[in-house]
């Protein structure tokens, strides 16, 4: 059921002597928290039946005997580029390969830097890594956003492209981060992958920069396992995108059916296999139908819980860069006057599952001092203390997961569990420093 801003349900119950469940108190709730991992994901009977169908085809792989209109992944694509308003879409095996493959397709030299924020998924710099260039990582603001003062200031020739990421769902400010990239005379790349659907301005984010890349895992708004794909307007960057993803001994020419296509032959890039198949084409053609009603259960799920704890001085909750330019899955907020892990710690106590995004006891791969890969073996005091502000922010950010199966009684234990814990930090301000979380 969807939440509705203003709707009410039976308020959660509470402990009868006022304790939090993480001192021996009764828990807000005893169900565990909806999660894609815990089977809590959008999927109607008919995506099912899509899937099956495509199973009993016999037919796998994207390049048969068929026309490319005719495949599962052909009609995918043309359908995503009528959703997103591009002029090209390729299917791939995930959003970290999409991301790759843009870079790659546009030519950034090898061994160039690429810019990315210092708050994203482990992919995004890991994508920069297969494309064989180096991650140019910048601090992030108050809201968890790439700040574009601290890149303008640290700017060096050798940085030839930016990564822009739309993480957990918060659009960034893309109007300005083009102008400079326009300024510097450099490309976006868009790392769209946790925010399909979203907007921004009235403009899906993906579609801002040179190409946008997309996920299509268990916890996005389309669902497949695996997947992803790459959104662009530009011909040959498509084109070779399509060759090194997979489309071998001409099969790229299938991509092409009214008109030649800008490149002459598939033997001058390597084949790195990053091809979507039929099965989850299938499931993904089918989830499209209904993405408008997921995408209006997360933000109705996320306004309904940030109204609810607006009002709380405790917490201080992201905020986007324009009215209503979030997906909603995903509920972030800092505790910047106390202990962000005990917090995190007392909401899983109290049923919500809820992480400090930079817990010194959790290796959480959105955390950037976590990525060994790009670091070596440099002391992690002084690797966060190259994004200082990134290392404040997350130390003090609470993530929680906002599934779009969510009812409105669970936002309303998750509303209760955080005004519950909240409330005993104005209570007794040092009790988190007391507390070990687990």
């Amino acid at each position: 059921m969807a939440v509705v801003l203003g709707q009410h349900s039976p308020p959660a119950p509470h402990a009868a002597d006022g304790r939090l469940a993480v001192d021996g108190g009764n828990p807000v709730r005893r169900t565990p928290w909806p999660t894609y991992d815990k089977g809590a994901v959008f999927v109607h009977p008919e995506d099912e039946e899509a899937a099956v169908r495509a199973i009993r085809s016999h037919l796998y792989f994207r390049y048969d005997q068929r026309a490319q209109q005719e495949t599962e992944c052909g009609k995918l694509e043309d359908e995503l580029c009528r959703y997103f308003g591009t002029t090209h879409a390729l299917a791939v095996s995930s959003g970290t390969a999409a991301l790759a493959l843009a870079i790659m397709a546009a030519r950034i030299p090898p061994g160039s830097l690429v810019a990315c924020p210092g708050f994203t998924f482990v992919a995004t710099p890991s994508a920069i890594v297969l494309a064989g260039c180096l991650p140019f990582l910048v601090d992030v603001d108050e809201n968890l956003q790439l700040d574009l003062a601290d890149l303008q200031r640290r700017w060096t020739p050798q940085i030839k492209a930016i990564l822009v990421v739309h993480m957990r769902g918060f659009a960034a400010d893309m109007d300005a981060l083009t102008r400079f990239a326009a300024q510097v005379g450099v490309p976006v790349f868009e790392d769209a992958v946790p925010a399909l659907g979203a907007e921004l301005r009235g403009r899906k984010l993906g579609t801002f920069g040179l190409a946008g890349a997309f996920s299509t895992q268990s916890d996005k708004s389309l669902n497949c396992g695996e997947g992803g794909f790459l959104v662009t307007d530009d011909r040959a960057i498509f084109a070779r995108a399509v060759v090194l993803s997979g489309a071998y001994e001409g099969r790229f020419r299938r991509h092409f059916p009214d008109g030649e296509p800008p490149i002459d032959t598939d033997l001058d890039l390597p084949l790195l296999s990053f091809r979507m198949d039929e099965i989850r084409a299938a499931l993904l053609r089918a989830e499209l139908d209904r993405l408008p009603i997921r995408l209006e259960r997360f933000r109705s799920n996320y306004e309904y819980v940030a109204a609810a704890l607006a009002d709380l001085p405790e917490i201080a909750i992201r905020q986007p860069v324009a009215p209503g330019a979030y997906l909603g899955e995903a509920f972030i907020f800092r505790v910047p006057d106390g202990d962000a892990s005990w917090f995190a710690h007392a909401l899983c106590c109290e049923g919500i599952d809820a992480r400090n995004l930079g817990s010194a006891a959790d290796n959480n791969v959105r955390a950037f001092w976590n990525w060994r890969f790009v670091f070596g073996t440099e002391d992690v005091t002084a690797t966060k203390a190259r994004l200082p502000n990134a290392t404040r922010y997350l130390q003090q950010a609470v993530d929680v997961p906002l599934s779009s199966t969510l009812s409105v009684q669970d936002c309303d234990h998750l509303v209760a569990a955080v005004r519950r814990v909240a409330a005993a930090i104005a209570d007794n301000r040092d009790r988190p420093a007391r507390a070990q979380p687990r």
